[in-house]
């Protein structure tokens, strides 16, 4: 599955598991119900400010709607991130995003 199938799929879920329509998911979202199906069918992205509106809406943070099918726990994060601070490059770029 694409990047984009997956994460139209995955802001599916979370928006089912809220039990909103596609057309109250877009008023919320300020965008046209069309716009929503084709996010979630993996034929659009959404632009950053969409992607933000909709993490907004399902109250989830946007890193969120990136976790598919394979979650990844909290240890697991925690750990990868610990061992990619052994690496000065992986401090600098993890320091840029954090700051941006």
């Amino acid at each position: 599955m694409t990047l984009k199938k997956n994460l139209g799929a995955q802001i599916r879920k979370l928006r089912k598991h809220r039990k909103y329509t596609q057309e109250q998911f877009a008023e919320m979202v300020g965008i046209d119900t069309k716009n929503i199906s084709k996010i979630e069918n993996g034929i659009n992205y959404p632009s950053a400010q969409t992607l933000s509106a909709i993490a907004k809406a399902l109250e989830v943070e946007e890193y969120e709607l990136f976790l598919f099918k394979n979650k990844i726990s909290y240890e697991i994060m925690r750990n990868t991130v610990i061992q990619a601070m052994d690496n000065k490059q992986n401090i600098l770029y993890l320091y840029k995003i954090i700051n941006d």
